[in-house]
């Protein structure tokens, strides 16, 4: 049976044909998030720290760590984002023993990554391009680390399923020419918009099952790429996880949390339940508010794709006995600090 180890210094995480869904937390990116990219270029990590801690207290059982910001001081990546990536990898790995996956398109950053981690991470990424194939492979190879292959080449991103699986097939076998096992490979088939591709769903699907029964490998996905574009995308992925792990998936890079209800949202619906005439106490307790309202939560809390994540696990074996579905339904004062990734006994730098 095909399992994929990634570990940290002092935990496992498996990703594997007989295992719960492996959840690879996205949220360590600055792509798309202006913010988070200003503090990473004034040296500000505090974003970096509470959405390390919220991801796996949510669930995640590894995190994604992106460096790819570029600097309006410097805007060379081959410079600026090595020396980042390390300092990120150490502020993590000293707040959580949750493994990692190292996650660059700059060449330098990959290595230096996997010199700064601890334990066996994951790598992102491979795909079917010549020039990474030969960059990438043998570092895979020496540091001894399993990798994310994705499904385009020099050609692009096909739309056709049966070439995303060539390519796939092609990168498995170069990774064997360098003594690397098919079960330390994760293809990501890529996953097409729904919106714009109204196949996209069944292609990736039955990618899935071909690259399970024929490559014999795990497979992973950004799974918010499906409802891209469309309202209510949380409905969209709720549906599309538990399918895609009906599928044969195991894995997904994803965010397991739901965000917190911004103060303008909360304003919004006092100002809205006041016009209809709802008085509303000045004093009343926030979370209490958003509870009623149906808003969601003041806090960071596990997002609705987690919950058909562990159901999915649960209907298909994958959660004995529904262990981890009991827990992850009681109150949160009821669950306690179990499970929520802190190291004891003050925090550990690098």
């Amino acid at each position: 049976m095909t399992r994929t180890i990634v570990e940290s210094a002092s935990k496992t995480a498996i990703i594997g044909f007989d295992q719960p869904f492996c959840v690879i937390g996205e949220r360590i990116n600055p792509t798309g998030r202006k913010k988070l990219a200003a503090e990473l270029e004034a040296g500000d990590f505090s974003t970096v720290e509470k959405d390390a801690l919220a991801q796996v207290a949510a669930g995640a059982n590894i995190l994604d760590i992106n460096a790819g910001v570029v600097y309006n001081s410097n805007p060379n990546p081959n410079e600026t984002e090595p020396p980042l990536m390390v300092k990120m990898i150490e502020l993590v790995q000293g707040l959580t023993d949750c493994p990692i996956c190292i996650d660059s398109s700059v060449p330098a950053a990959l290595e230096a990554g996997l010199q700064a981690a601890k334990g066996r991470p994951l790598l992102n990424s491979v795909t079917g391009e010549e020039e990474r194939l030969e960059f990438v492979l043998p570092l895979v190879k020496k540091y001894n680390v399993p990798v994310v292959a994705i499904s385009n080449d020099d050609t692009g991103i096909s739309e056709d399923p049966d070439v995303r699986f060539e390519v796939a097939k092609k990168i498995v076998q170069r990774a064997a020419d360098f003594g690397i096992p098919a079960y330390d490979i994760v293809v990501d088939p890529l996953v097409m918009p729904i919106g714009a591709m109204a196949t996209a769903g069944n292609q990736v699907f039955a990618l899935v099952r071909r690259l399970r029964e024929e490559l014999g490998v795990n497979t992973t996905c950004g799974a918010s790429n499906i409802s891209f574009g469309l309202p209510n995308r949380h409905g969209i992925n709720n549906a599309f996880l538990p399918m895609a792990m009906g599928a044969g998936m195991t894995s997904a890079i994803m965010n397991p949390c739901a965000l917190p209800v911004a103060a303008s949202k909360i304003e919004e619906k006092k100002l809205e339940l006041a016009a209809a005439g709802i008085i509303v106490p000045d004093d009343i307790d926030l979370e209490t508010f958003c509870q009623l309202t149906g808003l969601g939560s003041t806090q960071s809390r596990p997002g609705k794709e987690m919950e058909a994540i562990r159901a999915a696990n649960l209907l298909t074996n994958n959660d004995p006995h529904g262990g981890d579905w009991i827990r992850f339904n009681k109150p949160p004062s009821a669950a306690g600090a179990e499970g929520d990734g802190r190291r004891r006994g003050g925090r550990r730098r690098g």
